[in-house]
C-alpha cells in the first residue's frame, strides 16, 4: 500500500510498489445511483470483480478500501465519501492516530490517508454531526469542525464531553447521534458479572450493584453542547454490560447491541457444562427505552429457552429459575454466544436490495472464550427488521475473516458505516484493513 509519510498524509502509490502490495481499488454503483454532488468521486463498478477473500450473497462484491492502517475500530463516512476512522491507538502515533482517508481521482482507491489527533489518543466512538467530526478520546467525547475543502481537521477540538469513566474490563466508549443531537455513549461494565472477587470462581454478586451508577448502561448528552461533565444522572438505559454498536432506524426507534457475560462454566463448574459455557448467554440486539433495564449483571438471555434467567452470582441455578429477571426488557434479537458484536448499522440506503432496508448489520469481532471447541463468530450478520421487530432468522451476509487457524485471527470485524452512495463498509481492527461492499446485482 501507500507508504504513510512523516507529514501524516499519503498521497498516490509509489511506483515501485508491486501489485500484490497496492491497496485495491473499489466499486460504487453507477452514477446514476449516486448523489450529484458524489459523482466527482465514484469509481467505475467494473473495477470491483471480486470479493476481496470474503463469502458475500449473489450479487455483492467486495474490494479493499485501505490496508495495514492500524487498528481501525469505528467509522463514519461525510457526504463527500471522505471516510473518518477512530483508531485504536496501541503506541503513539505520528501525525496522530485518527484518520481520514480520500478518494481523489474516483479510481476506487483511498490515495489520500491523512493522520490528525493528539499522538497518545485513539479510541472507538466516532460520528458525523452537522459540520462536526466527534470522536472519542477514552475519558472524552470531543469536536473537531469539518471545514469546507479539507480533508482531515486542522483546528484543535472542543471537548464535548469530559471525566466519562474508563476504569474496568470495558474501556472503548463507542457512541451515537441522531438527527436531534442526542448524544448517546455505551459505558461497558467495569466486570464481568460484578461480583465480589471479578472472575473468580463461586464468587458472589454485589447486591446491588454500586457500579450501574456510573457503567453497563448508555448515557445521553447533547450533541449541540460543549463543555458537558459525565454525571450519573444523564444515565438513559441501564443493565447492558457492552453496548459497543447503537444506531438508529428512519422512525427514530434506538437499537443496540450487547456483548453477553463470560465464563458461566469456569466460574460456575456445578452449575454449567463446557458446551452451556460456550454457547450461552446469547449476544442480544435491543430497542433502547429510557429507563430501561436489560438485566445485567443479574440476569442474563438465555438463547435456547429465549428468556431472561437467574444469573448464578444472584442464585441462579444454572437456567431455571428467572426470579427478579422475569421485569427485565426483552431483546429484539438474539445470536450466539461470545460471538462479541463490536458495530451495529441500520440500513437506511436504498442502494442494496429492498429486503435489507430497514435492518441491522451487525460486526462480530468473533470470540476468545467459548469454553468448548473451536472459537466462533468473525463475521457480518443481517438481521431484517420490521416496525422495530425482527420479522425473520438472522444470516450470516459476510465470513471469511478467519483464516481458521486456531492460533490466532486474521482479520476481526470491528466496525461498520454506510457512505452516501450506500456502499458498506467493514473495519478489521486486527490486520488494519477496511473493504467496501456494494451491490453490483
Amino acid at each position: 500500500m501507500a507508504n504513510l509519510q512523516s507529514t501524516g498524509v499519503v498521497r498516490k502509490l509509489g511506483s515501485g510498489l508491486t501489485a500484490k502490495a497496492l491497496v485495491l481499488p473499489f466499486a460504487v454503483f453507477a452514477l446514476m445511483h449516486l448523489p450529484i454532488g458524489s459523482r466527482a468521486h465514484a469509481a467505475d463498478a467494473k473495477s470491483c470483480d471480486g470479493n476481496a477473500g470474503l463469502t458475500l450473497p449473489k450479487g455483492f462484491c467486495a474490494t479493499i478500501f485501505a490496508d495495514h492502517v492500524g487498528a481501525p475500530r469505528h467509522m463514519a463516512v461525510a457526504s463527500d465519501g471522505t471516510v473518518y476512522v477512530n483508531n485504536r491507538n496501541r503506541k503513539p502515533s505520528p501525525g496522530g492516530p485518527l484518520l481520514a482517508l480520500k478518494d481523489s481521482n474516483g479510481d476506487g482507491n483511498a490515495d489520500i490517508i491523512e493522520r490528525f489527533g493528539p499522538a497518545d489518543g485513539g479510541g472507538t466512538g466516532i460520528a458525523i454531526y452537522k459540520n462536526g467530526l466527534f470522536v472519542d478520546l477514552g475519558d472524552k467525547i470531543v469536536r473537531y469542525e469539518l471545514a469546507p475543502g479539507d480533508i482531515a481537521p486542522k483546528g484543535n477540538p472542543e471537548t464535548v464531553v469530559s471525566d466519562i469513566p474508563a476504569n474496568g474490563d470495558h474501556k472503548s466508549r463507542p457512541f451515537s447521534i441522531d438527527p436531534k443531537g442526542n448524544l448517546f455513549v455505551d459505558l461497558g461494565s467495569a466486570t464481568n458479572s460484578c461480583q465480589q472477587d471479578n472472575r473468580a470462581e463461586a464468587s458472589p454478586g454485589i447486591d446491588p450493584c454500586e457500579e450501574l451508577k456510573t457503567h453497563a448502561g448508555i448515557w445521553r448528552f447533547d450533541a449541540n453542547k460543549t463543555g458537558q461533565v459525565f454525571s450519573p444522572a444523564a444515565r438513559y438505559a441501564t443493565g447492558l454490560r457492552n453496548a459497543e454498536g447503537i444506531d438508529f432506524d428512519d422512525s427514530g426507534r434506538i437499537f443496540a447491541t450487547q456483548h453477553g457475560r463470560d465464563q458461566l462454566y469456569e466460574n460456575w463448574p456445578k452449575l454449567y457444562s463446557a458446551k452451556q459455557g460456550a454457547d450461552q448467554p446469547a449476544e442480544v440486539l435491543v430497542e433502547l427505552q429510557e429507563g430501561g433495564d436489560y438485566g445485567w449483571p443479574y440476569c442474563y438471555y438465555d438463547g435456547i429457552q429465549q428468556k431472561n434467567v437467574l444469573a448464578p452470582e444472584y442464585g441462579g441455578d444454572g437456567g431455571k429459575a428467572v426470579g427478579r429477571c422475569a421485569e427485565k426488557l426483552p431483546p429484539v434479537a438474539a445470536f450466539p454466544g461470545h460471538w462479541a458484536p463490536n458495530d451495529l448499522k441500520i440500513y437506511k440506503a436504498a442502494a442494496f436490495p429492498e429486503t435489507y432496508r430497514g435492518g441491522a448489520f451487525i460486526a462480530f469481532h468473533g470470540s476468545w472464550n467459548r469454553s468448548e471447541g473451536p472459537q466462533e463468530g468473525y463475521n457480518i450478520v443481517f438481521q431484517p427488521l420490521e416496525a422495530g421487530k425482527a420479522s425473520g432468522p438472522y444470516t450470516i451476509f459476510a465470513d471469511g475473516f478467519r483464516d481458521g487457524d486456531p492460533k490466532g485471527v486474521e482479520h476481526r470485524p470491528t466496525g461498520l458505516a454506510v457512505g452516501p452512495d450506500g456502499a458498506l463498509y467493514v473495519a478489521d481492527d486486527a490486520a488494519g484493513r477496511i473493504w467496501r461492499i456494494i451491490f453490483k446485482g
